[in-house]
């Protein structure tokens, strides 16, 4: 691991940068994208540090809150962890992972060489965006043609990854599946729309030669923590709404794909069974409807009250013309949910519907 990095003279091209750098941060900083939660951010912070180590005073974590999986991290210190991602671990180990993968990229200094192969101001733009507005608003397919890293860069982030995780005492086994669990949804897409949606990929070294690498060094040095009850704990109350924002997405069969998974990695189902149910419903197609009542249903037999999946029985049962059951399940929503922004509009179906 090199020395601590000092700050460039502000007349270099590398000055130039962490100064635009400073900037992107402080408007993130102000953006109602930024997730202000003091313990949330504590949290990852000290992840953070334990695996940057003697650069820990330079790491500056930044939650944002976008339903994408993605983190970067600036020459400048500053990184960010968008929602999507954290949505996606099961673990510290994980998010251990893909955090030390990016500081990886910064020790190694490879944003500047990025930047010394950026030519136009178009293409500077895009690389700036990588850290900043442009990024959070998801224009990924802009921002990765101008800041990709090399494969190279790629496996050697990769490596060094897993030399930290495994000095911070992290089960390096959890970085393999962090990818796995990616490709999983990135296959679950049609074909001819797997790079649109994830860029990040043609940059990145082939699945398999990166889950084969990735194995061999979780070999060299097996075991390690997880810290999969303290992660789950962590993010329990931000479960739901990081789910409502996945299901926004769009994307229904990484959803689908996404959501299976976390089921059957349990134990706490029943947020996951209402999300899933919520996306076979919005998907609507042949059989979706059959598939959404029986997670919905088995959301609610869970326990652990899951108003939206009430709601999602609800408009099911209304579209069958099942209204007796459709009047039941929206007066369990309103009792479940009272405050919720459209009990208004729920109380006008049940009017429609009768009493």
């Amino acid at each position: 691991m090199p020395a601590r990095f000092a700050r460039p003279e502000v007349g270099t091209d590398e000055g130039g940068l962490w100064a635009m750098m400073d900037r992107q941060e402080t408007r993130l900083q102000r953006s109602p994208f930024a997730i202000r939660d003091a313990g949330l951010r504590d949290y990852v912070q000290e992840i953070a540090c334990r695996l940057g180590g003697t650069h820990c005073p330079d790491i500056r974590v930044h939650l944002v809150r976008t339903p994408m999986f993605n983190a970067t991290m600036a020459p400048n210190g500053m990184m960010q962890v968008w929602t999507g991602l954290m949505l996606r671990m099961d673990n510290e180990a994980q998010l251990a992972a893909v955090l030390g993968h990016e500081i990886g990229h910064y020790v190694e200094r490879h944003t500047l060489d990025r930047l010394r192969d950026v030519k136009s101001r178009t293409a500077f733009a895009q690389f700036l965006g990588a850290f900043g507005l442009i990024g959070m608003v998801g224009q990924l397919a802009t921002v990765a043609g101008a800041f990709g890293y090399s494969r190279d860069q790629e496996r050697d982030a990769d490596r060094i990854g897993a030399v930290l995780m495994r000095k911070a005492g992290f089960d390096v086994a959890e970085a393999s599946r962090v990818w796995a669990n990616l490709v999983a949804e990135v296959n679950s897409r049609p074909e001819a729309e797997r790079a649109a949606n994830f860029p990040l990929f043609a940059t990145h070294p082939g699945a398999e030669e990166r889950a084969e690498t990735l194995a061999k060094l979780a070999a060299e040095a097996p075991g390690g923590e997880t810290g999969r009850e303290a992660w789950q704990a962590k993010i329990r109350p931000y479960r739901r709404e990081w789910l409502a924002e996945e299901i926004k997405r769009g994307r229904r069969e990484e959803s689908i794909t996404l959501l299976t998974r976390l089921i059957a990695g349990g134990p706490e189902q029943a947020d996951y069974l209402a999300a899933r149910g919520e996306v076979y419903r919005l998907r609507a197609q042949e059989k979706d409807f059959d598939a959404a009542i029986a997670d919905f249903t088995a959301a609610v037999a869970l326990g652990g009250e899951t108003p939206e999946a009430h709601r999602g029985l609800a408009y099911i049962f209304r579209q069958r013309n099942q209204l007796p059951e459709a009047r039941a399940s929206f007066q369990r929503y309103i009792e479940a949910a009272p405050q919720a922004p459209d009990v208004a509009m729920i109380r006008s179906y049940l009017e429609e519907l009768g009493k």
